[in-house]
């Protein structure tokens, strides 16, 4: 079953779709970003979340003290680290906390992936170098990997459908795939996780 994940959530109407939707995961990106909310956002559509949706904080090279701080104050129960982040920035969070950490990795050619095999972080997240460019990366330079990834990059509703059967990633990641111009888009998000189902039922 792969799961899902809609990212870079910043209005209330997106809650109110994801809580009808109910993908696995969303994002709350605090990193520069025109999707960028403040803590203080984050934490007021989180409480209006569906307790079985997991909400994930996008960092790009934050203060660890920052990111254990939401997480304490219930804002997030995932960590998703885009930046220039090490092993030793991993293992301080994961000796933090219990929460999930998902290190994005990006990916420009085979053996970038597996550079992060013996990563203390739960999960990889798997896009283009910079990401945001609405267009999938080269698939073929994923190679064999152990480790549980996210799928990013490109995907929308039209494209998942085969990412997910070539693929079989622990879950896909979509942010502009179900955006029309600039915000979240019902139909687009329905129809997305409608073709992941499908899949997921075969």
């Amino acid at each position: 079953m792969v799961r899902i994940k809609i990212c870079g959530l910043t209005r209330q109407c997106d809650i109110d779709i994801v809580n009808i939707e109910k993908p696995d995961y969303i994002g709350f990106v605090f990193a520069e970003s025109r999707r960028k909310v403040s803590a203080q956002l984050a934490a007021k559509l989180r409480e209006k979340l569906n307790e079985d949706i997991t909400p994930v904080g996008v960092f790009v090279n934050e203060a660890a003290e920052n990111i254990l701080s939401l997480i304490k104050d219930g804002v997030i129960d995932a960590v998703q680290l885009h930046g220039a982040e090490d092993e030793e920035y991993i293992n301080r969070l994961k000796d933090s906390t219990e929460k999930p950490v998902i290190k994005a990795v990006s990916v420009c050619k085979t053996g970038d992936i597996q550079k992060w095999a013996t990563t203390r972080a739960d999960y990889l997240l798997l896009d283009h170098a910079g990401g945001g460019t609405g267009h999938p990366f080269d698939w073929d330079l994923i190679g064999e990997t152990d480790k549980p990834y996210f799928l990013a990059g490109g995907l929308n509703a039209d494209n998942v459908s085969d990412a997910v059967n070539q693929l079989k990633p622990f879950a896909v990641d979509v942010s502009s795939g179900v955006e029309t111009d600039g915000l979240k888009d019902s139909k687009k998000i329905n129809a997305f996780i409608r073709n992941i189902a499908a899949r997921n039922t075969h």
